[in-house]
């Protein structure tokens, strides 16, 4: 007993706010968050092991910073994988599927959390391939694995996105957010086929989050932003604050709408 009260001690150190998990709630479970070798989706991870997960930390190219979160994870008690793969490379997907399928069959949770689109280097389509295509892709690549799990599919975006169509956001953002929405639109369609198939699917939209590389880049390119849309929210999740309610999306009811956002909405059209 003194063991496992050690363990589960050593888990909670990695949170930086209250897991919405409880200890031991996803012991024997398997989860895959996709970009999580930093900000949200290392936070969610975090939680999600905290909670007993067996956790995929996927990346792209920052491989020692992956593996530095899953030494952090396994010194704490928890069990963990770093997974590199390109989301928007046919092969690497495949590469990753294979890795995982190495030790589980199924999938409890996959969070798709990896977005992108402001790089100068990627290419103009980028943000359309990452954000829409992809997550296509990898998702229908796991597909039979969260099927035989009967598990549950969270989508990770923004609401600058998820209302982009009758609510304009800054020009530097602009490609990002339709191109998330496009994806969600996209993933959307499939929720009937994947019920069908007992997968739970649920879109997690949150306003700016302070902290992200988004938010830096958006600062960057729009000195001042992140001020002005914090006066006018009122408050900015930061990335532990929000990394925690795509957590409780994992496991708590899906909405009719299969939508949870997070945040003000009040100066958001309708999505």
């Amino acid at each position: 007993m003194g063991t496992v009260q050690a363990t589960r001690r050593g888990l909670a150190s990695l949170i930086r706010v209250t897991n919405p998990l409880a200890a031991g709630s996803l012991a024997g479970k398997h989860a895959l968050v996709t970009g999580s070798s930093r900000g949200i989706g290392a936070d969610t991870a975090r939680y999600l092991a905290a909670a007993g997960a067996e956790v995929w930390i996927n990346y792209r190219s920052k491989a020692p910073r992956a593996e530095k979160l899953v030494a952090e994870i396994e010194a704490a008690g928890g069990t963990a994988h770093a997974l590199g793969a390109d989301l928007t490379d046919e092969a690497s997907v495949a590469a990753l599927v294979t890795a995982v399928l190495r030790v589980t069959p199924s999938l409890d949770i996959l969070v798709l959390n990896a977005s992108g689109g402001m790089e100068s280097d990627r290419g103009e389509d980028y943000a359309m391939k990452l954000n829409r295509d992809a997550q296509v892709s990898f998702l229908q690549a796991l597909r039979p694995l969260v099927a035989e799990a009967k598990g549950r599919v969270v989508f990770v975006t923004s609401h600058q996105a998820h209302f982009i169509r009758t609510t304009p956001t800054m020009p530097e953002y602009e490609p990002v957010a339709r191109s998330k929405r496009a994806g969600e639109d996209a993933l959307r369609e499939l929720i009937p086929s994947l019920e069908g198939q007992g997968i739970d699917f649920v879109v997690v939209s949150g306003d700016m989050i302070e902290g992200t590389i988004t938010a830096t880049l958006l600062e960057r390119a729009n000195p001042g932003a992140i001020a002005s849309r914090r006066e006018s929210a009122g408050k900015l999740y930061n990335v532990s604050e929000f990394a925690a309610e795509v957590a409780r999306a994992a496991i708590e009811p899906i909405p009719a709408d299969h939508t949870r956002l997070i945040g003000d909405t009040s100066s958001f059209g309708e999505a």
